[in-house]
């Protein structure tokens, strides 16, 4: 392409960060493998978002792995982990911690909640009230807490795993565009292939795959990895490319709500760590075009003319990107 995807002239030090990235991914990619089989392109993207310290929300019909995929990166990981299964009675507190008085002391304590570990599982966020959803809007945008007028830092890495069913099935409360703006990628697992399906009748059939499942690194090297994903150079023509296909959502005819400047933020820094795992420290136009689906799709919502013709945003998106020229270097 002839976009400029001049790197700023460094040498080994980069690739060295990139190759280590490189090798702990591919680790930890070949642990999910013994659980999540035939999904190479959905276990890269999950990478993708750790290393960039997004959030992942996971959305498809149930019995196809949606919670298997969130433990298997779990187990993984050494690192804590807590799971949320999201219900319509469950409340704030129950998500976030509660203050406690404590007669004999005469003061409060704070209990704090599952959202206070590295890894969470949201388990069908959709099906609890969208007040108990927006329990977790500042833990996902700001990394905190804050209860009875005192804040609480989350430790890094901090990643929100939900996974939800379609909004058309009974029981469910389609996430707020706020909610769904905090989510860094959207990804569907999909049904198996034959053969993969056959292989899971052997792994699954006598107990399940997670039991032998033994962690292949820790909380402090994913921290020191994302660290350098975020180094990975992004040249000034990338940048641009990427702000004209956010804008390009903005200004579809297509989309009665197009993606936000945090988009634009969730693009750059997926786009950095998933050239970090294809071992590049720069970011070529491929990488944001690959990515653009799944960090854009999920946050905008189609117009009356779209929704006639049946047009999904996962469509929209691939035809801004079909359409976008890919700019040449100033």
């Amino acid at each position: 392409m002839s976009l400029d995807t001049h790197h700023g002239g460094r040498g080994g030090g980069a690739q060295t960060d990139v190759e280590e990235i490189v090798a702990v991914a591919d680790r930890v990619r070949g642990a999910m493998e013994t659980v999540i089989g035939g999904k190479p392109e959905v276990l890269r993207l999950t990478l993708t978002v750790l290393l960039a310290e997004g959030h992942l929300l996971i959305e498809d019909v149930p019995g196809v792995g949606k919670t298997m995929l969130a433990k298997a990166l779990g187990r993984a990981v050494d690192c804590s982990v807590q799971r949320v299964q999201f219900t319509p009675d469950l409340l704030p507190s129950d998500i976030t911690g509660v203050s406690v008085y404590h007669q004999d002391r005469h003061e409060f304590e704070f209990n704090p909640g599952p959202v206070f570990a590295n890894i969470v599982l949201g388990d069908e966020i959709n099906r609890a009230s969208p007040k108990t959803q927006a329990a977790l809007l500042e833990c996902m945008a700001e990394r905190q807490v804050s209860v009875d007028g005192r804040t609480h830092a989350l430790e890094r890495p901090f990643m929100v795993v939900a996974t939800q069913n379609p909004a058309d099935m009974k029981g469910t409360y389609a996430l707020p565009e706020a909610q769904r703006d905090r989510f860094m990628a959207r990804v569907s697992v999909g049904y198996p292939a034959p053969q993969a399906e056959l292989d899971m009748i052997d792994s699954h059939g006598a107990r399940s795959p997670l039991d032998a499942l033994a962690p292949v690194t820790d909380a402090v090297r994913i921290r020191d990895l994302a660290d350098k994903v975020a180094a990975v150079h992004v040249a000034p023509g990338v940048r641009r490319y990427i702000v004209d296909l956010v804008n390009a959502t903005r200004t579809s005819p297509e989309l009665r709500l197009g993606a936000s400047p945090r988009a634009t933020l969730h693009l750059v820094r997926a786009a950095r760590a998933y050239a970090a795992l294809h071992g590049r420290h720069y970011v070529l136009p491929d990488d944001v075009q690959a990515l653009a689906v799944p960090v854009l799709a999920h946050r905008l919502l189609p117009g009356p003319e779209a929704q006639t013709r049946r047009r999904t945003p996962e469509q929209i998106v691939a035809g801004l990107v079909a359409h976008l020229p890919v700019p040449g270097p100033r």
